[in-house]
């Protein structure tokens, strides 16, 4: 087969024939998809394996799923204390394989996606290990100097939360097919209290457990994966996103159907403030806005799927995406209410 999953295989693999040691024939096996950018473990018959990236078939927005963007951040902090994986290189000639793509080596650990992957691989002390070590990464990423690097002109420094507000709120609007007063009122909220930004720092954007690798046997953090959303911008925006993913045992409501970290012996949340304001030094006293934004900001995400179902962009569907919606509307009080605490 010359195609499988939008890679064409002939082609893909003579590219990486002439940049790395593998040998044909190559297996390409999708282990990430959906509506994000697609993810390939890609193996040789001698067991060598590297990952590839590229975007999804359909259903991509215009600014989103930059290939080299991705590529352009990863490789500038192979060299800093954040843990990465090295990048092989980027192809943005689409008629290599239909796509732009990036290729990266592998890296050996787990992805604890949900509770059942959490329970197998990780002990209750490599849970609380874990817990530690994904904040204390964050912290270093945050320290990371993006002049140094490299990154210094990935973004816009200043005015980081009205960009955001003002970003997430247009994709609302440009894909809305239902009344979300909710969302609305929210972002009018948020709007109106936005604190003042401090120092500057690369935000990842997406960081929570199951967008890192980790070692089984220590609970070290291996790599950070899933670059897409990275720009600079205020810290405290990935602490409270971090936070509104990290469920606690027995709570009802997840944003993650099956989530990691509702198994005993992770850390609770509070337990991770306290640990990123020690160690990186910073005020995480309005804490809640952040949290605030981050339920509102995969509120607004969430809609975008669900509304891309809704509008037959992914074809005939068994109606599942339902789901999507009535999360979208949880996210959406629970941003209101994270709001009403600070007075937003």
């Amino acid at each position: 087969m010359s195609e499988i999953d939008g890679i064409d295989v002939p082609r893909v693999t003579a590219w990486l024939q002439e940049r790395t040691d593998l040998r044909a024939p190559l297996t390409f096996h999708l282990i990430q998809g959906g509506r994000s950018n697609l993810t390939y473990r890609v193996e040789d018959p001698d067991g060598r394996r590297v990952i590839l990236r590229r975007p999804p078939l359909h259903g991509v927005l215009a600014s989103a799923h930059d290939m080299e963007r991705e590529h352009r951040i990863i490789s500038a902090l192979g060299p800093s204390p954040v843990p990465v994986p090295e990048c092989v290189g980027l192809e943005e000639d689409v008629e290599v394989s239909g796509a732009p793509f990036y290729v990266m080596r592998f890296v050996e650990g787990e992805v604890i996606r949900d509770a059942q992957a959490a329970q197998a691989h990780l002990t209750t002390a490599t849970r609380a290990a874990v817990s530690k070590d994904l904040v204390d990464v964050l912290v270093r990423l945050h320290e990371v100097d993006v002049d140094e690097v490299g990154l210094g002109e990935l973004s816009r420094r200043d005015g980081y939360l009205e960009r955001q507000l003002r970003r997430w709120h247009g994709q609302l609007e440009q894909g809305r097919t239902r009344d979300l007063p909710v969302l609305d009122e929210v972002h009018a909220r948020l709007s109106a209290a936005i604190p003042a930004q401090g120092a500057v720092s690369i935000v990842h954007g997406d960081y929570r457990l199951d967008n890192a690798m980790v070692d089984p046997a220590t609970g070290a953090v291996q790599a950070v994966l899933d670059w897409e959303l990275t720009t600079l911008g205020d810290p405290l925006a990935d602490v409270g996103l971090l936070l509104v993913y990290w469920t606690e045992p027995g709570e009802q409501v997840r944003v993650l159907p099956d989530a990691p970290t509702s198994v005993e012996g992770f850390a609770t949340r509070a337990e991770l403030i306290e640990r990123y304001a020690t160690a990186s030094g910073r005020d995480l006293e309005g804490i809640g806005y952040y949290v605030a934004f981050g339920y509102w900001k995969l509120a607004c995400i969430l809609e975008g799927v669900y509304s891309r179902y809704a509008s037959g962009a992914y074809g005939e569907t068994d109606g599942s995406h339902e789901a999507y919606g009535a999360l979208v509307l949880e996210l959406g009080e629970r941003a209101r209410g994270a709001v009403a605490e600070v007075g937003g």
